[in-house]
């Protein structure tokens, strides 16, 4: 039973055989309008869409038995968006145990390697298999959460802001001159990273570690694709799950200058969410690639 089913609206679906009718259900409804590919191993491989409020529903994944029947194989929850919140070059690679792929982006922004499952894999497979270009212009990243929080923003002027822009600017450069080799560029990152620890330390004696970290984007778990975001709402609009009639979020944030769209399940949100507030929660991450 996928954990963020319940982040588009099916919370009242609680075991596997509740969420087996489910999804029978969406099936049958949806099955006329399958995605099949022919795979490079000659497999033949079905997805089935089925939207229960715009751009946002389930993905179902298998391949069809031998009377031709479909054999769902796994499920999840999907959610596109139109903002690209990421044109760096994203690196797709297939799952060990079965045909799920996830895609890693060297985002200098994040500061990590921000590894999400791939929203439109059967895409891929097709273009492989049709010898078309694999590369990618840019990513739409979505994400679900099951336990969000509604932060005050932080108060910054309008000088302060501007300092900042030009610090990830200048952080920015400083990176890719480290990847290079440049190592008057490792020596500026370490003593800024050194001088950073000393000026938090010493703040967070007095003050709340929420005025202190404006938004931060870090891996939590052992699963590669989950991570615990803070940042800031730039927009944000309410859903409807047209089966269950829930309501879902759909939260615009940026986090480290990258941004992305959060879904949640109302229920699960604590606060009061408005612009310009900030989201704080555990987020799963999904990205849409667009090929170049």
């Amino acid at each position: 039973m996928h954990k963020y089913l319940r982040s588009v609206g099916f919370s009242l679906y609680k075991n596997e055989g509740e969420i087996k009718v489910l999804l029978d259900r969406l099936q049958e409804q949806n099955i006329s309008k399958a995605y099949v590919v022919n795979t490079l191993n000659d497999d033949i491989r079905w997805e089935i869409r089925a939207e229960i409020s715009p751009g946002m529903g389930v993905s179902m994944s298998g391949t069809v038995d031998e009377n031709g029947e479909f054999v769902r194989e796994w499920y999840t929850p999907y959610f596109e968006a139109e903002e690209i919140s990421s044109d760096v070059e994203c690196s797709i690679q297939r799952h060990v145990d079965n045909e799920v792929y996830s895609g890693l982006l060297d985002d200098n922004r994040v500061g990590i390697s921000l590894i999400f499952r791939l929203d439109n894999a059967m895409e891929y497979l097709e273009r492989k298999k049709k010898l078309q270009t694999t590369h990618t212009r840019g990513i739409q990243l979505t994400a679900f959460s099951s336990n969000g929080k509604i932060l005050l923003p932080m108060k910054k002027s309008t000088r302060q802001k501007q300092l900042s822009e030009v610090a990830n600017k200048t952080r920015d450069s400083l990176i890719e001159a480290a990847k290079k080799g440049d190592e008057n560029a490792m020596e500026s990152l370490t003593n800024e990273d050194i001088n950073l620890y000393s000026v938090i330390s010493r703040r967070m004696l007095k003050e709340d570690i929420y005025s202190i970290i404006d938004s931060c984007f870090m891996p939590q778990g052992i699963e590669c694709d989950i991570y615990s975001v803070i940042g800031d709402i730039v927009e944000m609009e309410s859903k409807t799950n047209d089966m269950t009639g829930e309501e879902i979020w759909d939260f615009l944030i940026d986090c480290n200058d990258v941004l992305f769209h959060v879904a949640t399940n109302k229920a699960d949100l604590q606060g009061d969410p408005q612009p310009g507030r900030r989201f704080k929660g555990t987020i799963w991450m999904q990205g849409r690639a667009v090929w170049a």
